[in-house]
């Protein structure tokens, strides 16, 4: 494998695990780009013989804050079906074939709760925040979480989630099902090392097996979501209620709704 992809996604081998690195710190916004370099080098270890399993870590404060809705944007290019380039990638992230620790320091946001989620296993120090903000925003959730989040966590903790936007803490995640380990900040790194090459010890052709018949055809499965969850997206950002949680997030306020 490359040692980086693109401006911001780095990798090292530790014996037969791919240690991924995002670094657009501090807060790792999301963007097409940097999602299709991070895709790329998910691929490549997946072409890679002696990759066994994956660790995905993040430099800065945040793991990934998700969109930096402050940026300007061309807005999302979309393919035959509907969906746009940033979900695209998100589909060849969940499709890939190798188990994935994610390490998470930090905010996992939005977009980045739905690139953690992409993971089999995560492991969070107890400064770890899983966050599903999108109702704060007047905006329903994308990148396949309406239907990841359930399935990992049940119904009725996906709902609470996403239907107050409340912040799940690295020790309330363990609990919670929504991460495997919480441990302090300084071993946070190796203890999701330790875990992938755990994994990457058993036999690479029956550790790809399994995990095909444990996640059967997710990446088909989130190409349909991501397309639902974008025609309620398209529909709810030209409502002024987006235009007012934009601003009210922006000024870390709650926002003045009004259903219009």
């Amino acid at each position: 494998m490359k040692a980086a992809y693109g401006d911001h996604v780095g990798v090292a081998m530790a014996g037969n695990v791919a240690v991924v690195t995002i670094d657009r710190a501090p807060h790792n916004f999301v963007s097409v780009e940097f999602m299709r370099d991070l895709a790329d080098a998910f691929d490549e270890a997946d072409a890679d013989p002696q990759v066994r399993a994956i660790v995905l870590q993040a430099e800065g404060k945040s793991f990934c804050a998700g969109a930096d809705f402050a940026a300007k944007s061309d807005g999302p290019a979309v393919d035959s079906l509907g969906i746009p380039a940033l979900y695209g990638e998100a589909i060849r992230i969940y499709s890939t074939k190798k188990p994935i620790v994610a390490a998470v320091q930090g905010a996992a946001v939005g977009a980045g709760l739905g690139l953690v989620l992409a993971a089999d296993f995560r492991v969070v120090s107890p400064e770890a925040r899983f966050v599903a903000n999108f109702v704060k925003l007047a905006f329903h959730p994308g990148f396949g979480i309406s239907m990841m989040l359930p399935r990992l966590i049940g119904d009725q903790k996906a709902a609470l989630m996403m239907l107050t936007g409340r912040r799940i803490k690295g020790d309330e995640a363990v609990a919670w099902g929504l991460a495997d380990d919480c441990v302090p900040a300084d071993q946070l790194r190796a203890a999701a090392l330790a875990l992938a090459t755990e994994i990457a010890e058993g036999g690479p052709l029956a550790i790809m097996a399994i995990r095909k018949t444990l996640r059967g055809d997710l990446g088909a499965e989130i190409r349909e979501r991501t397309a639902m969850e974008f025609a309620i997206q398209s529909q709810l950002n030209k409502t002024e209620d987006f235009a007012e949680g934009v601003r009210s997030v922006a000024e870390r306020r709650p926002g003045r709704f009004t259903g219009r």
